[in-house]
């Protein structure tokens, strides 16, 4: 007997039968309309047989009129049933937007770079399905079977030849979804790995115009978009040949339907009207499954976004919303930490062991290429490969909910990233911005004075104020941001590498201030103009730990066994 976990749904399969409602009201309209499509049928069978017969006007009125109103009632379930799915596909948004949103930044965290980029455009690719003629086909063609008995009560021959196209265009599709699953899945894959290419040098223009390698670039680009291209036309390739044997296959079935209604009629087991309809409602029994062939395409790329976001969301699952956490003191244990890097056989950090005290100030030195960046990131929780423990308040970080514990941590990291919006909201993190704290937090970087210069003063926005901003300048905003209401943990990777005297020593002020409020202060630097305000060293090298200590011990101890002539403490990054 299986078990109970495996009658689970996932959780994109349950915000889709959350819509069960809908689809069983598209469902009900979609069985009027399909009834109401006998209309014409019925109508013609009239016309010819009894109306023309008895030449009788008042009797084509009614008739007339009582199709024009099942019309009217066919267009109305029309309408309905594609209001239902276009408000569904809103619905469906706002139920899985903020999710996805959340789950994509949590796999390019994870080094998960494609599932991240993509992850809207298969939301987008699923709603366009379920609210397009894709799912109108699926909702249509069990009333095939329906159409098939109506034509065999008009003669068993007609439904015959309906049942052998039906067939025909049934065994289409399944050669279609065969055949083209693999065509299609390799052009999109190349199409992705061409456009990530040309952004990922475009993000890079600066750097590569002045330097004349655009033109170098040109070739690897176009060999990756000429395979994309082929790929395309392979599958466009097969796609045409499908819609022509499917053209053929409707075009043939309504030639011979109607030979076979007119060699009925010579033979007088059928009458003229009983033909014209049969060939109407033939016409209309393969409608379902024709349009079947011009979606499966959709259908495809359909289903495997449906698969994309089912893995993103299962890989990143949504934390317990009751989980919640006493405000962190800023205690922080690493114990045996190993970090991996993909593509890289030897680990970056080969089991590194730290405790970090609040009120505690620690440099983390060493040479280029030893983990301290690495380190800084495990330290915050923000590096995917990590095998050991990094424990907040002797509790897992990874167990923490980012909601609520970033207001408590404040990260710098090398490459200043500020974000569309004021400069307010970049310090106050676009949360609510609060003016006392983003005021506090520019003055201890010693930004206040200079944000008040600009004409809009904090409410500047960043492409602006972007353009008018230096290196350093940049810096200290960033460096706003991670202090901005006094977190408990504070990681600063090189704070100092573009700030002048004046930006150093605000760093410094800035680093006291949060030694005096008690939080727990990780800086990474080469430069020692910054190790004054350190109580402890800890010097990595090759991903290990080879001094730790009192700032002071761990100096003496590094020019002790420093060669003569050379510099101290710049040995360290040497």
């Amino acid at each position: 007997m299986k078990s109970p976990a495996f009658f689970q749904r996932s959780e994109l399969t349950q915000a889709l039968w959350s819509f069960r409602r809908e689809f069983a009201m598209v469902g009900l309209f979609s069985m009027l309309a399909n009834l109401l499509l006998l209309s014409p049928t019925m109508y013609m069978l009239q016309v010819f047989d009894r109306v023309m017969a008895s030449q009788n006007e008042l009797t084509l009125l009614m008739m007339s009129l009582i199709t024009l109103f099942l019309f009217m009632v066919m267009a109305f379930s029309e309408w309905m049933r594609s209001k239902v799915l276009v408000r569904s596909g809103v619905r469906l948004d706002n139920l899985l937007g903020a999710r996805i949103f959340e789950a994509s930044f949590e796999a390019r965290l994870s080094r998960q770079g494609d599932a991240a980029q993509r992850a809207f455009g298969d939301l987008l690719q699923v709603r366009q399905f379920l609210t397009g003629n894709g799912i109108f086909a699926l909702f249509d063609a069990p009333w095939t079977p329906i159409y098939l008995g109506v034509l065999y009560l008009l003669h068993p021959v007609l439904a015959g030849i309906a049942l052998c196209f039906a067939l025909a265009q049934a065994g289409l599709v399944w050669f279609g979804h065969r055949k083209s699953v693999a065509p299609a899945q390799a052009a999109t894959e190349a199409s992705t790995e061409a456009r990530s290419y040309l952004q990922s040098k475009l993000r890079n223009v600066e750097v590569l115009e002045p330097m004349g390698m655009v033109h170098h670039l040109l070739p690897h680009w176009t060999q990756r978009y000429c395979r994309s291209q082929g790929l395309h036309g392979k599958a466009q390739s097969l796609t045409h040949r499908i819609t022509a044997w499917s053209k053929f296959i409707r075009y043939a079935q309504q030639s011979l339907g109607l030979g076979a209604g007119a060699l009925l009629v010579i033979n007088n087991q059928l009458s003229p009207g009983e033909m014209i309809a049969a060939n109407v409602l033939m016409t209309r029994t393969l409608a379902p499954i024709d349009q079947l062939v011009g979606t499966w395409r959709g259908f495809i790329a359909a289903r495997a976004a449906f698969g994309r976001l089912e893995s993103l969301l299962q890989a990143h699952p949504q934390r317990d919303p009751r989980l919640q956490r006493t405000a962190p003191v800023g205690s922080v244990v690493l114990r045996d930490v190993v970090a991996h890097a993909q593509a890289r056989a030897t680990p970056i950090l080969q089991g590194v062991t730290l405790q970090l005290e609040p009120g505690s100030i620690t440099a983390i030195l060493g040479p280029s290429g030893s983990g301290k960046s690495t380190l800084a990131r495990c330290i915050i929780g923000v590096w995917p490969q990590v095998s050991g423990e990094v424990l907040l308040d002797e509790r897992p970080l990874a167990g923490w909910d980012r909601r609520e514990l970033g207001p408590y941590l404040g990260y710098l990291p090398q490459d200043i990233e500020l974000f569309e919006g004021s400069i307010a909201e970049n310090i106050a993190r676009f949360g609510d911005i609060d003016p006392d704290k983003v005021i506090a937090a520019t003055r201890s970087a010693g930004l206040h004075e200079m944000v008040l210069r600009f004409p809009k003063g904090y409410d500047t926005p960043m492409g602006e104020a972007g353009n008018l901003l230096s290196g350093g300048q940049r810096q200290r905003i960033a460096l706003a941001r991670a202090i901005y209401g006094r977190p408990r943990l504070v990681v600063l990777d090189e704070p100092n590498a573009n700030l002048d005297d004046a930006g150093e020593a605000a760093l410094v002020h800035v680093l006291q201030e949060l030694r005096t409020q008690g939080s727990t202060v990780v800086i990474v630097t080469h430069r020692q103009g910054i190790l004054a305000a350190a109580d402890r060293v800890v010097v990595l090298r090759n991903g290990l730990v080879e001094r730790d200590g009192a700032r002071d011990a761990v100096l003496a101890s590094i020019r002790n066994t420093a060669p003569a002539g050379t510099p101290s403490p710049r040995l360290l990054a040497l």
